[in-house]
């Protein structure tokens, strides 16, 4: 049995599909781990969510899925180059967003941690998994549709432990799901979306910034990287290599550490 972890999929099918024949991907045997932002950008999200779903793939949440359901089911607007339309218009619509609201911000077994854009350096383990419980109530809650609605913003751009209900989710979303750049007290950019040199005064990578654990974290997100972490002071790999812009979808064997990867069928679309 092996476990693959494959980056940011974006819409891309025909990549996913190639990747998982180049590893002979067996779902009665092996197991597939997705970072999140399964969908948007490229041009099959509709086949990404069924293929996930029907495999059975154990994803986290990006923050191309939780824009997904907002416009589905919290009352927001779809953006000039999303490629959602092909979800919100299928019959199986429903089927596949109830999955897709129902999965985690986080899954951890031992000391590995996967989740969307990373966690706070201040975070133990099982205060991220908790922390992203509190939002998988949320969206399974009888309030999930107010959740919505309310969830992109944002502020506050710092964690507090006193924060409180929707300020208290957005804060949690914001670092799971969107978080490059920190300081060194943990307050977050939100402007900042390229390179490491893009880094505003006073920022730094967030998994530049040591932690008090042996925690080895995956996460996507962050395209830009290439899938290098630099001077990263922590057990991380970075598995968005940019799929949907040009680059490659790349697979993480867990047990072993190999990298895989399929190139891009796109000529080189822009973020």
């Amino acid at each position: 049995m092996s476990t693959y972890v494959i980056g940011d999929l974006h819409g891309c099918h025909a990549e996913f599909v190639a990747l998982l024949e180049k590893l002979a991907f067996n779902p009665d045997r092996d197991r597939l781990w997705l970072v999140g932002d399964l969908v948007n950008r490229g041009p099959g999200s509709l086949a990404c969510l069924r293929e996930a779903q029907q495999i059975n793939a154990r994803c986290v949440l990006g923050n191309h899925d939780f824009h997904l359901l907002v416009a589905a089911r919290g009352g927001g607007k779809l953006r000039k180059n999303d490629t959602l339309d092909d979800i919100l218009s299928a019959p199986d619509r429903e089927t596949l967003l109830d999955w897709l609201q129902q999965q985690p911000l986080t899954v951890r077994e031992g000391e590995t941690l996967m989740v969307h854009a990373g966690i706070l350096p201040s975070w133990s383990l099982a205060q991220a998994q908790s922390l992203g419980g509190e939002v998988q109530n949320a969206l399974q809650g009888e309030a999930s549709g107010a959740f919505l609605r309310d969830l992109f913003g944002n502020q506050p751009d710092r964690w507090r432990d006193d924060l409180a209900g929707m300020d208290r989710l957005r804060c949690i979303v914001n670092v799971m799901a969107r978080m490059r750049f920190i300081t060194a007290d943990e307050r977050l950019d939100f402007a900042a979306k390229q390179g490491l040199d893009s880094a505003p005064e006073g920022f730094s990578p967030w998994f530049q910034c040591p932690r008090t654990d042996r925690a080895r974290l995956l996460f996507g997100h962050w395209a830009a990287l290439s899938g290098q972490t630099p001077e990263a002071a922590i057990d991380v790999h970075a598995l968005d290599t940019g799929c949907a812009w040009g680059g490659a979808l790349t697979a993480l064997t867990l047990e072993t550490g190999e990298l895989t990867s399929i190139p891009s069928h796109e000529a080189g679309r822009k973020p």
